[in-house]
């Protein structure tokens, strides 16, 4: 077998293949002998019948057959003769058809298209310059948090002197009918709460529920806007005709140190409330700033390592990604596939991103490499523990999964990769800043879906 080797790109690369005509003639002999073992031909008893007769009744069977035991052994010897770290499958093609009419008497060439892991060479990572700031706690935003328990533990309380206000909780029972889409099936729901004034409720609601009472009814069209939430409704027009079976208003609890009791046996007073909550969120904080830091090691990581990354492997992250972005609009409630999301743009977006995640791990990679970084199985006992703890899962089960999915080995690299971001952690110069709003830069995002017609 004769090869030749391509350099197309850093991550592609092409073998040109020739098999001998003296190995292409064997395998045609050998097929069709076993084809004529078989074969029931018109006129010949079963396995009686000559080659030739074979050879032209079964001709693209034959031939199939020899491609496909030739090529993958020729293209794997070739692989390995050439040492490529081959990625996915080999992408192959014939030169001529010529040779496949008269099989057997000339060798088979062809050129197969290879993608390959780039090799790394690794320029400056340790001694990057980086600063550390630390949002400050402040009362606001303990007393923040404070509302916010309050806001969980409080109760729905009938109202029976007044009718309903801005803030109180309505329980409604609605039948709706969509006026310009009368084909559409009528809404029919019960008992549903709506909070006047509340976030996400429809002001028409709000304007024509204030002022009921319990067993009032009301009639009223509700014209939702384009951009709604629900799909179904997004657009249109419907009458709602409701009926109220229950006013309530939240009333929160006083805060004292009874109330703080309350959330648990570690509080004995609204003080000690206080002081935990200050220390969890100084941990957050200290958290956020780490993690602002480990995100600006990698940047200039990436500006000082530029290399061609396997396109493969972009697209499969450039999807994952795009399938975390959907799953996340589910959880807020939002029609993924609503015709005003732009999914051309924020993949081109999310593609941008995939290549430097991509690029970024296959340096940690390196850099793990580089510094023989290994992983004990002691911590990946510790990672797969943790993961069960977090999806309340046995042991067992979260290990018959990895097992499955070839999971451990993903939970090794991803330990390592952490590991070598630790050590340009620790071999970066790091200075600690006051915090300053206007000096620090925004999160990174998820692209924004927009509509294709909002300019």
């Amino acid at each position: 077998m004769k090869t030749e080797l391509v350099d197309v790109s850093p991550t592609r690369k092409e073998i040109k293949i020739e098999v001998e005509p003296e190995v292409v003639r064997a395998a045609f002999d050998r097929i069709s002998d076993r084809y004529a073992k078989q074969a029931s031909v018109p006129g010949f008893r079963r396995g009686h019948a000559p080659r030739a007769v074979v050879r032209t009744r079964f001709k693209s069977e034959i031939r199939g057959d020899v491609l496909r035991e030739l090529i993958p052994d020729a293209v794997n010897n070739a692989i390995e003769k050439h040492e490529l770290a081959a990625i996915g499958e080999p992408d192959v093609h014939l030169d001529s058809n010529e040779a496949l009419e008269r099989i057997g008497e000339n060798a088979i060439s062809f050129h197969v298209g290879v993608e390959v892991l780039p090799k790394v060479e690794l320029g400056k990572y340790k001694g990057f310059e980086a600063t550390r700031r630390i949002r400050p706690v402040t009362d606001e935003d303990i007393n923040r948090m404070v509302e916010g328990l309050r806001e969980a533990s409080a109760a729905l309380q009938p109202v029976e002197h007044r009718p309903a206000e801005s803030g109180d909780t309505v329980t409604v029972s609605f039948r709706g009918k969509f006026i310009d889409h009368p084909e559409d099936e009528d809404i029919n729901v019960e008992d549903v709460d709506v909070t006047l004034g509340g976030a996400g409720v429809q002001q028409e609601f709000t304007d024509n529920l204030t002022g009921a009472k319990a067993d009032d009814e009301k009639t009223f069209v509700v014209d939702y806007p384009k951009d709604f939430s629900s799909k179904g409704l997004a657009a249109k027009k419907v009458e709602y005709r409701a009926k109220v079976s229950a006013v309530r208003v939240k009333e929160l609890p006083e805060l004292d140190d009874e109330w703080a009791r309350s959330l648990g046996d570690k509080f004995d007073s609204v003080e000690t409330l206080r002081a935990k909550i200050r220390e969890d969120l100084q941990k957050r904080a200290e958290a956020e700033a780490d993690n602002r830091l480990r995100s600006e090691l990698m940047r200039q990581l990436l500006e000082a390592h530029q290399f061609e990354v396997p396109e493969s492997l972009v697209e499969h992250q450039t999807q994952y990604r795009l399938e975390s972005v959907v799953r996340d609009m589910i959880g807020r409630g939002i029609d993924p596939r609503s015709q005003e999301s732009n999914w051309e743009g924020a993949r081109e977006e999310l593609k941008t991103q995939a290549e430097e995640d991509v690029r970024g791990s296959m340096l940690l990679e390196r850099i793990a490499e580089e510094e023989q970084i290994n992983v004990p199985d002691k911590e990946i006992e510790a990672e797969i523990d943790a993961i069960a703890q977090a999806s309340r899962q046995s042991k067992e089960q979260v290990r018959g999964v990895l097992t499955k999915d070839g999971g451990e080995r993903s939970i090794a690299n991803r330990l390592r990769n952490r590991k070598a971001l630790d050590l340009l952690r620790e071999n970066a110069h790091v200075t600690d800043e006051d915090w300053s709003d206007e000096r620090q830069e925004p999160e990174t995002q998820e692209p924004e879906i927009r509509s294709q017609h909002s300019e």
